[in-house]
């Protein structure tokens, strides 16, 4: 009976078992469907991870699922939402559990990121204007940045969520200003202290919360997504008591349609531990009282771009990878393919999006900052 319930319901987002289009899924475990009907995206996303069923294109498949508006129809399992519960209860992003994401994510080897992504160390959405590759839609996703905040040499800029170093190293190289990163993860920090050895370039071991000083211009470019629904307000204090009176604020952050309260288990668990995608109605309340939204450009379909390349990277370099450390099995593969494709899928759906949004202080009589161009 689970069977045909399935089938029937994935026929709506013209999907097939066993079908011959490419976004058709292959079972090869009968479980799968009592898996999934019973875990959802969980279950989904596990049971791939375990070999129980293949697809051409998971990214096409994702895509389908959510734009069908199967999900919504699929959602109320208790067992399946319990798993949110703990994010509405407690701070899974306090002080206290904020390096969890650094030590399971961040921090799971420089060689594989490195496999994947741009010579500027990119881990986040990509500019595709005016061109198709990879390494020239970050720089252009980074130019644009500096457009918007108006980056000019004498600017000292802090970078919240600094990563690997590569937009800090980008502005001091192209635009001769400073810049002081802030990030929690030890291998992006030792990485970065290298990467920009040679530049006006510092970077802090520091929790956002710890963060003090005053500068010019202030960006967090693929951090938010981490600070969660209890820290909002708080991390649009901290930019706010940083930022110098005529300063300009960026953030760059992953967002969802909807007010939610937690993340998708299958991404919770495996990739972004406590992870957490803000509305643009949660993002502003935080910043009331404290900024003028001036700007929100929403780069959502160079997000899609942005994980097909990287996958398309991923598994030429997969063979190389995998022979150089053990950590990368079978399992780990279809895990990270699975994450890049499916995150895809959902950005195609519109499911999500990527905001770059704009604020600055707000001053009786200033004139608005020119951050559109």
């Amino acid at each position: 009976m689970i069977e045909g319930t399935v089938r029937d319901m994935l026929k709506i987002a013209g999907i097939e078992i066993n079908g011959k289009n490419p976004w058709d899924i292959k079972v090869y475990d009968q479980r799968w469907y009592k898996r999934i009907w019973s875990e959802k995206s969980l279950g989904l996303g596990e049971s791939y991870m375990d070999g129980w069923w293949d697809c051409q294109r998971i990214d096409e498949m994702i895509y389908r699922l959510l734009s069908s508006g199967l999900e919504r129809k699929v959602r109320g399992n208790v067992k399946y939402l319990l798993k949110f519960l703990p994010a509405v209860i407690l701070n899974l992003q306090s002080r206290f559990r904020s390096r969890v994401i650094a030590d399971r994510h961040y921090d799971l080897g420089n060689d594989l990121f490195f496999s994947f992504l741009d010579p500027y160390l990119q881990y986040s959405c990509g500019y595709f204007r005016d061109t198709k590759e990879l390494g020239r839609a970050q720089q252009a996703k980074i130019d644009l940045i500096a457009s918007k905040i108006n980056l000019e040499s004498r600017d000292h800029v802090l970078d919240i969520g600094s990563g690997w170093g590569g937009l800090a190293r980008y502005f001091a190289e192209h635009y001769g200003c400073r810049v002081t990163g802030g990030n929690i993860s030890r291998e992006q920090l030792s990485y970065a202290g290298e990467f920009c050895r040679d530049f006006p370039v510092d970077f802090i071991d520091q929790d956002y919360r710890e963060i003090t000083g005053q500068y010019d211009k202030i960006v967090s470019v693929g951090m938010f997504e981490h600070v969660g629904m209890k820290n909002y307000r708080t991390f649009m204090r901290v930019a706010h008591d940083c930022m110098k009176q005529d300063g300009i604020f960026l953030l760059h952050t992953i967002g969802s349609n909807r007010s939610r309260r937690g993340c998708d288990p299958w991404i919770s668990k495996y990739i972004f531990p406590n992870g957490m995608l803000p509305s643009m109605a949660q993002i502003s309340k935080a910043a009331e009282g404290l900024f003028v939204l001036e700007d929100v450009h929403n780069l959502g379909p160079h997000y899609d771009k942005t994980l097909m390349a990287w996958n398309r990277n991923f598994q030429e370099a997969w063979p190389q990878l995998a022979a150089g450390n053990s950590r990368y099995d079978e399992r780990f593969k279809r895990m990270w393919e699975y994450y890049l494709l499916s995150c895809a899928g959902a950005f195609r759906a519109r499911y999500i999006q990527l905001w770059q949004a704009v604020f600055s202080r707000h001053l009786p009589g200033d004139k608005q900052p020119f951050c559109r161009y």
